[in-house]
């Protein structure tokens, strides 16, 4: 393996638990988003975007349709001859492991990959972002500032502030105090979960972190507050731009919405283009009947009833007097006649019976789980 300056390690291993029935069959990275994607392109199609073509993706929570859609990596322009996408599952590097036991641990566990590597600076990311960056500015900070660490931060609403890892600044960015989701923030820089480092200098810090029994293995736990306590040169990098954590169900319902707009906070097809990795379809169908406002429909889907505020994604079927407002269908979901769907996610391959309705409100979004079908309730009339 070639010496690179920067490789980018993407933790992607996350069971998304508060996103609940999304999550059951999938790790979060691999959740559908904005009709055509799933979350972990954004990471990777930055990095492509960023030209960093050496990147290794961490796995671990239910990772075979994650593993399935990577492929190559030629869907991000990644399959190069010595660059490429690695997929790295935990594995035994040693007596006594075997699952990653934190966001540090996962990269202590590839520290022989990080080596055969042999990059000048590692760039950790999490897989389960949507935002739109350039990586290499963020680099050239770092090199400017002589740093040994950097970390991405977005200022956030101060009342969103204790939910984050927060980074209290001197005026030169560099950071004086790290708060792990402090109840009273002094700052609402919030750390991204990006991180630059040098290589030598976080291998130092992983080993010694491995070695401490009492230790959670966690980036903003451990590494970065004993970072801070040694003195290190850890700087952050504002990013100014469109970033959201789509942890939650109301989070990545509002991120889909955010697309439904005629001025976008990002673009997905622009100069900065997210790449994805999808079967080739048939273009989608509209039928003579149909009503479609302000949404977005993939490729493969069949639309004969009313679609309102939503987004539909390939091979999704809405029927005959069917409504839906207001909603996130993913891949393959089916409504049948007369259903009404509303304020809701409904997941890959659920359906919705005829005359059957599903019902939530902004802020309280109704989710259908994969493979899930909601009957129409006994005794209750047809919509339309």
């Amino acid at each position: 393996m070639r010496k690179t300056e920067c490789l980018a390690m993407i933790l992607a291993g996350g069971q998304g638990s508060r996103l609940g029935a999304l999550t059951k069959k999938i790790a979060k990275p691999a959740v559908p988003f904005g009709g055509k994607y799933r979350i972990i392109d954004f990471p990777l199609s930055n990095c492509a975007n960023s030209g960093i073509d050496k990147v290794g993706v961490l796995t671990q929570y239910r990772p075979l349709e994650l593993h399935n859609y990577l492929a190559s990596g030629s869907a991000w322009d990644l399959d190069k001859r010595d660059g490429g996408v690695f997929i790295l599952p935990p594995y035994a590097r040693e007596k006594g492991a075997d699952w990653y036991r934190g966001t540090a641990d996962a990269i202590y566990q590839n520290l022989n990959f990080i080596d055969l590597a042999d990059p000048d600076y590692v760039l950790i990311l999490s897989g389960d972002h949507i935002y739109t960056m350039d990586y290499s500015w963020m680099l050239e900070a770092h090199k400017r500032n002589k740093a040994d660490a950097t970390i991405g931060v977005f200022e956030v609403p101060w009342d969103e502030a204790p939910r984050f890892g927060i980074m209290n600044t001197a005026k030169d960015g560099r950071v004086e105090e790290f708060e792990e989701k402090p109840a009273k923030p002094k700052s609402n820089l919030a750390s991204m979960g990006i991180y630059i480092f040098n290589k030598e200098f976080l291998k130092k810090y992983l080993e010694d972190d491995a070695k401490d029994q009492t230790s959670s293995h966690d980036f903003g736990k451990n590494i970065i507050p004993q970072m801070l306590k040694d003195g290190a040169r850890l700087f952050t990098y504002a990013f100014q731009g469109y970033w959201k954590d789509v942890g939650t169900i109301e989070s990545l319902w509002q991120a889909n919405m955010d697309l439904l707009q005629d001025e976008p906070p990002f673009e997905l097809h622009g100069e900065w283009r997210i790449r994805s990795s999808n079967p080739p379809l048939p273009p989608h169908y509209i039928g003579k009947d149909a009503k479609v406002k302000n949404a977005m429909v993939s490729e493969g889907s069949m639309v004969l009833g009313e679609v309102e505020n939503s987004v539909i994604f390939s091979g999704v079927t809405i029927g005959k007097g069917a409504k839906v407002k207001n909603s996130v269908v993913m891949p393959g979901a089916v409504i049948g006649e007369n259903a009404s769907v509303d304020y809701a996610i409904l997941a890959q391959r659920s359906e919705i019976a005829a005359g059957a309705e599903v019902a939530g409100e902004k802020g309280a979004i109704t989710v259908v789980a994969e493979g899930e079908t909601i009957e129409k309730a006994a005794g209750s009339k047809q919509a339309g």
